[in-house]
Parts: C-alpha cells; sequence; structure tokens
C-alpha cells in the first residue's frame, strides 16, 4: 500500500490522500477537494484513480468529487447515511465493510460519529497501521461538533474505538492543524514536555511538512486523550467551577471541547 499526502495550500488546509496498490496501479483519493491536485499527481505517479471517497459530506471534503469522477470514472463511497446529501454515492458503507485498492491495500471502515453523525474513518491493517480520520481525529485535536455532530457520541468514537488501535498508527487527518492543536494541549496542560518539543519542532516548517503522528503520540500531545491527568483538570475545574474534583472523563472531553470552541 503506497499512501500519498497531498497539501493544496487553500485557505481551509485541506489534506487530500491517495492510496494507491504498487502492482496494479489503482488508487483511491480520500476526500480530493482539490480535485485537479490528486489527478495530476495520480497521472504524474503513473496511477489510476479508480475509487473516490469521502470521509464525510462537508461541502470542503465533497467540493471536488464530480469533476474527479468525470475525469476519471471513479465510483464515489461514503457513508450510507451521508450519500443523500452527498448525492451520487455509488457504494454506501457501513461499519466494518472493507474497501479494497488493488491487490495490496485494504482499508477498514470505522463508523465514527461525533464531527458529524454520518462520518467515516479508514483503518488500513498493515505492517504499518494507518488511519484516515477526516474530521474526527486531528493530530493533538479533536473535531469540532458545529455542524450536525454531538460531542457525546465523538467521546465514545475516541474511548471505545480510536483508542483501541494499535499504538503505532499512524494518524492521517482531513486539515492540518498541529501547530494550534499543541497550543491547546499546552494552555490545557503546561509543562507537558512531548507537547513542548514538538511545539519547537514544527515552529519554523512548513503546513506541507507537518509530521505524522502516532497514536502512541497522541497519547502524550493530545488532551482529548488525556482525560485523567491530573493537570488536565485542574485547569478545567478553574473555568468551570461546577465541576467536581473529580469529572468523570465524559465531562471532561465534553468541557474540553466546549472550551476548544471559544479559544
Amino acid at each position: 500500500m503506497i499512501v500519498e499526502r497531498l497539501w493544496p495550500g487553500n485557505s481551509y488546509r485541506n489534506f487530500h490522500y491517495l492510496i494507491a496498490c504498487g502492482e496494479t496501479g489503482e488508487a483511491l483519493a480520500i476526500d480530493p477537494l482539490d480535485w485537479s491536485l490528486c489527478l495530476r499527481t495520480a497521472q504524474a505517479r503513473g496511477w489510476t484513480i479508480t475509487q473516490i471517497l469521502n470521509t464525510h459530506e462537508h461541502h470542503d471534503h465533497t467540493g471536488g468529487n464530480e469533476s474527479l469522477r468525470a475525469a476519471t470514472g471513479a465510483k464515489l463511497l461514503a457513508h450510507a447515511g451521508a450519500a443523500s446529501r452527498i448525492g451520487g454515492v455509488d457504494r454506501g458503507l457501513a461499519r466494518g465493510d472493507v474497501i479494497r485498492v488493488g491487490r495490496s491495500a485494504e482499508l477498514e471502515c470505522l463508523d465514527t460519529p461525533g464531527h458529524t453523525l454520518a462520518h467515516v474513518c479508514l483503518f488500513a491493517h498493515a505492517p504499518e497501521p494507518a488511519l484516515f480520520c477526516g474530521d474526527t481525529l486531528f493530530n493533538a485535536g479533536a473535531g469540532n461538533c458545529h455542524n450536525g455532530g454531538s460531542p457525546d457520541k465523538l467521546y465514545d468514537t475516541f474511548v471505545e474505538q480510536l483508542a483501541k488501535l494499535p499504538p503505532a498508527t499512524r494518524i492521517h487527518p482531513g486539515h492540518e492543524y498541529l501547530g494550534r492543536n499543541l497550543a491547546f494541549t499546552l494552555d490545557r496542560e503546561p509543562g507537558n514536555s512531548d507537547a513542548e518539543k514538538l511545539a519547537a519542532d514544527i515552529a519554523t516548517l512548513e503546513p506541507a511538512m507537518a509530521p505524522v503522528t502516532t497514536l502512541a503520540d497522541e497519547m502524550r500531545i493530545n488532551t482529548f486523550f488525556r482525560l485523567g491527568n491530573p493537570r488536565v483538570i485542574a485547569g478545567l475545574r478553574e473555568k468551570f467551577p461546577d465541576l467536581p474534583q473529580q469529572p468523570d472523563p465524559r465531562t471532561v472531553f465534553t468541557r474540553l471541547r466546549e472550551l476548544r470552541n471559544r479559544w
């Protein structure tokens, strides 16, 4: 399985992904808003885009669908619950479905509500496991729930699915927000040495060069995975005096998400 991350440099700070089979040259395009960049890259690599996948229905992920389909004849895949809002979906996905790209790439569909109620992530069972997570999980952050989402469901997704993936899983989100997310972690947990080091390491990097974190990294630098940390809880109680001395993890998560909305 070959993974190509693309940086279109737009105001949304999108990442696009091409997942290709080195044996057959078939490729899957994930959330290809800048469809022409995806097409040019595939052609330059000698690949043929045969499938398009949308992680969810927001326009900054679906806006390139029709043009890329017209150019390639690719089939469109998306969560079955979002298909009517996206339009033109050839295959509606559900939890546990498998997406194959050529002979060498196999991706498992995870049903991951939170950012929206019909959101999928793709997990690659590979020697170097990978998660293509749209707007559910960001490097050092979590998706917002402004447009049809649910913080409670996002918490369930984090705890019941994402946290249980292999620690070596490489995290491939739909946008590049690493610097800002690390700043939030350090605001909530001053002195987090792992977050401080990574923030310093990326300070002069262009967004296109942002590092790919692993789930093990996220457990150290992402405040949304650090719900039992005493410093995180103490700082949160300063912002929300109504919180009990030992709030439950769900409350910590949803209050962190509330705080991040206006931070």
